[in-house]
C-alpha cells in the first residue's frame, strides 16, 4: 500500500490496524457496485426531488436550479481530482479528518474529526424528524390512525443500530434495494414529464445563465450542494474493500456524475411539467407536495401512493447510510486515542464497528426524544420541532460537510508540496485550489444566510448559534488535540496515520 510518508512500511498483511484483529475493519467486503450503492443512498434521490427541489424553487424564486446542479457538478468533479488522488495514499476510515491530518497536522486533523463526527451525526438525526412526520401521515392516510411522529422515528433508531451491527455488505444491500427502486421510479416520473409537458413545452430556459441572477443564489447553492452530500463518503469504506486505490476514487467519480446529472435532469422535469413561468409560483403553492401533485395528473393515484411510500424508505436509506459513515469515523478515532479505545474495536463475526454503531444510535434516540419533549403539537402538525430537528440539524450537518470539503482541497496541496510533488500534480493541485476557494464561498454564503435556511427570522439568535456549533466542535477537536501533544506525544502522531502506524511500530521492531 502507498502510504504517502518517507517511513517503511512494512509487508505482512495478516494485521491490518495497529489495535490487531479486534480493531480490524474487515477488508474485502464491498466491490465497486456495493461501495456505489452505499454512497448513493446518502444522497437520498426522492427526497431531494421531492423535498429539496420544490423547497429552493419555492424559498429562491430561482427557475435555474437544472444549471446550478450542473455547475456544482463541476466543483465537485474539481473537489475530487484532488481527493481521490489523496485516497491512493491514504487508507483510513476516518477520511476526512485523516487527509486533513496528513496535510496540515495533527490539530486540524483532531479538530476537523471532531467537526466530522457533529457533521455526520446532524445530518443523520435530522432526518428522524421528517421521516416521522412522514410515516405518521401515511399510517393517518391510508389507516386512519393517528401516531405521533417520534413512535416511527425511534423504532427507525433502533432498526438501523440493528442493521449497524451487520456486516458492510448486507447493509450494501438493503441500501441498494431501496436506492434503485427510488431511482426508477423518478425515472419514470421524467420519462411522464417530458411525455406530457405544460403549455410551454420542453423547454430549456432553465438552463439559461440568466435564470441564475437574483438575491437567493447564493442561498441556493447552499441547497443544492446539501443533495450531493454522500459521494465524499467513498474513502470512509476504504478498509472494506479490496483495491482501495483504484475503488474509492472510480466510485466517487461515477457517484458525482450520475448525482449531478440525474438532479439536473429531474430538477428540469420538474419545470417543463409545471412549466418555467409557473414552477416558482407552484412550489410555493404545493411545497413538498409539487412532486405527488404533478404525478397524480399523470401517472394515477396508484403511482402516488407507492411514491409517498417510496419516499419515507428513500429517508430510512439516507439515515442507515449516515449512520454507517458515523460508526467508521467512531471507530477510527478510537484506535486513534481520539475517543476512548472501546470505539476501535470491531464486533464479533460481522467486523462491524460495533461500539460506534451504539454511539451514533445513542445521540440519534437522545435527539428523538428531546424534540419529542418539546413538543407540544397534536399528532399531524408538522410544526416545531418535527420540522426544526430536520432543518436545524441537516443544515449545521452540511456546513460542517461543506467546510471539511474546503479544508480536504488546501491538505491535499500541502500534502504533495511537502512531499516534492508539487509539479507532478500539478494540474491536480490547481483542481483543488478551484475547488476549495469555490467552497469557501459556498461556506460564507451558507453562513451569511443561515436564518434563511433553517426559517428563521432576520437577526434570530439560530442564525449564529446553530453554525457556532461546527465552530465549538473544531475548538473542542483543537483543544484535544493540544492535550494529546502534551501528554500523549505518541497517540498524537498517530493522528490520521490509522493501520498504518501498527505496520510501522512494527517495522521499527524488527529492525530493532
Amino acid at each position: 500500500m502507498t502510504t504517502g510518508t518517507s517511513r517503511p512500511a512494512a509487508t505482512d498483511k495478516g494485521i491490518s490496524t495497529f489495535k490487531g484483529q479486534d480493531r480490524a475493519l474487515r477488508s474485502d467486503r464491498l466491490g465497486t457496485g456495493g461501495l456505489l450503492l452505499s454512497v448513493l443512498a446518502a444522497t437520498a434521490p426522492l427526497m431531494v426531488v421531492a423535498g429539496v427541489m420544490p423547497t429552493t424553487f419555492a424559498v429562491m424564486g430561482i427557475v435555474g436550479q437544472p444549471l446550478l446542479f450542473v455547475l456544482l457538478g463541476v466543483v465537485l468533479v474539481l473537489f475530487s481530482v484532488g481527493y481521490a488522488e489523496m485516497s491512493r495514499h491514504v487508507h483510513n476510515a476516518g477520511a476526512f479528518y485523516a487527509y486533513i491530518s496528513r496535510g496540515l497536522g495533527g490539530l486540524a486533523g483532531s479538530g476537523a474529526a471532531a467537526v466530522a463526527l457533529v457533521a455526520y451525526n446532524a445530518l443523520q438525526v435530522g432526518i428522524y424528524g421528517i421521516f416521522g412526520f412522514e410515516v405518521s401521515g401515511l399510517f393517518a392516510t391510508y389507516l386512519d390512525i393517528e401516531l405521533a411522529w417520534w413512535i416511527p422515528a425511534l423504532l427507525a433508531a433502533v432498526l438501523v443500530g440493528a442493521l449497524g451491527w451487520l456486516k458492510i455488505d448486507v447493509n450494501a444491500r438493503v441500501l441498494g434495494v431501496l436506492l434503485l427502486i427510488e431511482v426508477a421510479l423518478v425515472v419514470i416520473f421524467d420519462i411522464a414529464a417530458v411525455a406530457d409537458p405544460a403549455r410551454e413545452g420542453l423547454s430549456l430556459h432553465a438552463f439559461n445563465p440568466d435564470t441564475l441572477s437574483g438575491a437567493g443564489l447564493g442561498t441556493a447553492l447552499c441547497f443544492c450542494i446539501a443533495a450531493f452530500l454522500g459521494f465524499e463518503q467513498a474513502p470512509v469504506y476504504a478498509e472494506e474493500t479490496s483495491r482501495p486505490h483504484i475503488l474509492v476514487p472510480r466510485v466517487m467519480f461515477l457517484a458525482i456524475g450520475f448525482v449531478a446529472v440525474f438532479f439536473a435532469l429531474s430538477s428540469w422535469a420538474l419545470t417543463v411539467a409545471a412549466g418555467p413561468s409557473g414552477i416558482v409560483g407552484a412550489s410555493r403553492k404545493q411545497s413538498a407536495g409539487l412532486l405527488f401533485h404533478l404525478t397524480e395528473s399523470r401517472l394515477g393515484d396508484t403511482f402516488t401512493d407507492v411514491l409517498h411510500v417510496l419516499f419515507v424508505t428513500g429517508m430510512f436509506a439516507a439515515m442507515l447510510s449516515f449512520h454507517n459513515v458515523v460508526a467508521r469515523y467512531a471507530f477510527a478515532m478510537g484506535r486513534e486515542g481520539l475517543l476512548p479505545a472501546a470505539f476501535g474495536r470491531t464486533t464479533g463475526a460481522s467486523g462491524a464497528p460495533g461500539t460506534g454503531s451504539l454511539l451514533q444510535s445513542a445521540v440519534a434516540v437522545v435527539a428523538v426524544v428531546a424534540f419529542a419533549l418539546a413538543d407540544d403539537k397534536p399528532a399531524g402538525d408538522p410544526t416545531a420541532p418535527v420540522l426544526h430537528l430536520f432543518t436545524w440539524m441537516g443544515n449545521v450537518g452540511a456546513l460542517g460537510v461543506i467546510v471539511l470539503m474546503a479544508a480536504a482541497s488546501l491538505s491535499v496541496v500541502v500534502f504533495f508540496v511537502r512531499r516534492g510533488a508539487g509539479r507532478a500534480q500539478a494540474w491536480r493541485l490547481a483542481c483543488s485550489v478551484i475547488a476549495g476557494l469555490a467552497l469557501l464561498v459556498i461556506a460564507v454564503y451558507t453562513v451569511k444566510d443561515f436564518d434563511v435556511l433553517v426559517g428563521a427570522g432576520p437577526g434570530s439568535a439560530l442564525s449564529r448559534l446553530l453554525p457556532g456549533v461546527i465552530v465549538l466542535a473544531a475548538a473542542a477537536g483543537v483543544a484535544q488535540g493540544l492535550f494529546l501533544r502534551a501528554r500523549k506525544p505518541e497517540a498524537y502522531a498517530g493522528i490520521g496515520l490509522g493501520n498504518e502506524a501498527f505496520q510501522l511500530d512494527k517495522a521499527a521492531g524488527s529492525d530493532a
